[in-house]
């Protein structure tokens, strides 16, 4: 108790001088305080984007965002039409052709836990507003009667994927993304689309907008009320958000001009506060993440694809993919199992939890390599997994690039992470050498041995450890007493 009430201390502080920092709100409910601390334990999650456009081997949703982006309209499919509307058509009829014949979550669940994953986030829907779940709202769905694989038993890919991790004893986690291409109600076809916002003046039609903010609700309270327990919320769009008068006119006057969201100047109300509290009414706990709009919504923040240099003082999730792209790509290159554990490691010494994203590909299957890549990873895990789940930061993260340490969460125990194995004696200045001090190397017998230097300490690895271990080397330091 006494643990979680320092960490639910430090959550009340305001926002400090680190790194990358942005302002934090902790939500005020003791239940969600605990369960936030609890998903702080699980460390290590999967990420998944899929949909239609796998079928292309493109970066999902945006290649039909009307926006000068060489990662988004630069990233069309080769050989379909150059007329933007042409492309959107096509784009759209992927789903006549959708048909993962080789889905089998319960083959994803397994590689996922026997890599020491703990959560899953999946994508329900992206920007594109295909529903990968049994929506009542629209056709444009995993099961409408356009998609070959709505006659298939296992349709229901969300609900199919949501049931196979939480049998393996995985939490889940819901990606909704809050803005809706496909949706008359965001991208009114009375007017073009013209970039990633609503195309249409909220304030003269609040009757279309309001339409859309029913829309919303209710396809969240379909998945918070059909598809069993739901522990996260994760929701993408951050330009959908309440702005205020002086950011609205900002915007108009060109002083967020290089902002990617601050193209279109109004705000998009769409009743966070609501969605929320009905959401909370069906999943007890549940964990809502409001992607980049600060406020009490924002239940811990998710740097994308980076590592903050320092930490964050608050919770947090790098969200980062295993391969180059978060939707498949044919041939794509996957990080060495090396770099992903390293990374593991480092973002865990940080304070923070790791969601790997893997893209399944247009048949339902995985690339052969991001099994190969969760197998290595799980063998890592078995040995030195102690190292991370349940811990928390040290006085210090590290000690110069390639060091690390992580600590149980009553201090008794520290955790030192070599990211290279070391040939002759290290000098680490911030651990005192103690009498009765013990340290072994996770997964070896051999005994490590050190002495005091300075206020800190020197220790020597036997050469046969290296064989001992893999990737990175982790000893653990008990501390008398």
């Amino acid at each position: 108790m006494k643990n979680f009430l320092a960490a639910f201390l430090i959550l009340l502080l305001p926002a400090i001088s680190f790194s990358q920092s942005q302002p934090y709100t902790p939500d005020p409910d003791p239940l969600i305080q605990q369960r936030l601390e609890d998903w702080r334990d699980l460390k290590f999650g999967l990420l998944m984007h899929w949909g239609p456009y796998s079928q292309w081997g493109i970066v999902e949703s945006w290649s039909i965002c009307p926006e000068d982006l060489s990662w988004a309209s630069g990233g069309r499919k080769p050989g379909v039409s150059d007329n933007y509307h042409d492309y959107v058509e096509a784009y759209e009829d992927l789903q006549t052709t959708f048909n993962p014949l080789n889905f089998h979550p319960e083959k994803w669940a397994a590689a996922a836990k026997d890599a020491g994953m703990k959560y899953v986030v999946f994508t329900t829907k992206h920007h594109d507003g295909f529903c990968m779940f049994d929506s009542k709202y629209t056709d444009y769905k995993i099961t409408g009667a356009k998609t070959p694989f709505s006659s298939d038993p296992r349709s229901n890919v969300a609900k199919e994927i949501f049931s196979a991790f939480r049998n393996e004893g995985f939490w889940t986690g819901a990606y909704f993304s809050k803005p809706d291409w496909h949706s008359d109600y965001y991208w009114w076809r009375k007017f073009p689309a013209v970039d990633r916002n609503c195309n249409y003046s909220i304030q003269k039609h609040p009757e279309q907008w309001q339409k859309f903010v029913e829309y919303t609700h209710g396809q969240i309270d379909e998945l918070m009320s059909d598809y069993g327990k739901m522990d996260i919320l994760w929701l993408d769009g951050g330009w959908v958000k309440v702005k205020t008068e002086e950011e609205v006119k900002g915007e108009m006057f060109g002083v967020y001009e290089n902002s990617r969201w601050a193209r279109n100047p109004q705000s998009q109300d769409i009743d966070m506060a609501g969605i929320v509290r009905k959401a909370r009414e069906k999943q007890p706990g549940l964990i809502v993440v409001d992607r980049a709009v600060p406020g009490p919504h924002q239940n811990y923040l998710t740097p994308e694809q980076h590592i903050p240099e320092n930490g964050l003082p608050y919770p947090w999730e790098t969200c980062m993919t295993m391969a180059g792209s978060w939707s498949y790509v044919p041939n794509d290159q996957y990080k060495p199992t090396d770099e992903l554990i390293e990374k593991l490691a480092d973002i865990v010494s940080k304070g923070g939890n790791f969601l790997l994203n893997i893209g399944p590909g247009p048949d339902g299957e995985l690339d052969p390599v991001a099994y190969d890549r969760l197998k290595e990873i799980g063998e890592w895990m078995k040995v030195n997994g102690e190292a991370i789940y349940n811990t928390r930061m040290y006085k210090v993260f590290g000690e110069g690039e390639r060091i690390r340490f992580t600590q149980s969460k009553d201090g008794a125990v520290l955790y030192i992470f070599f990211f290279d194995f070391p040939e002759g004696p290290v000098a680490l200045t911030h651990i005192a050498a103690e009498k009765g001090m013990r340290l072994t190397l996770l997964g070896s017998d051999l005994k490590v041995k050190f002495k005091a230097m300075g206020q800190g300490m020197e220790l020597s690895l036997p050469p046969a450890a290296r064989e001992e271990g893999k990737h990175v080397w982790v000893i653990r330091v008990d501390f008398p007493g």
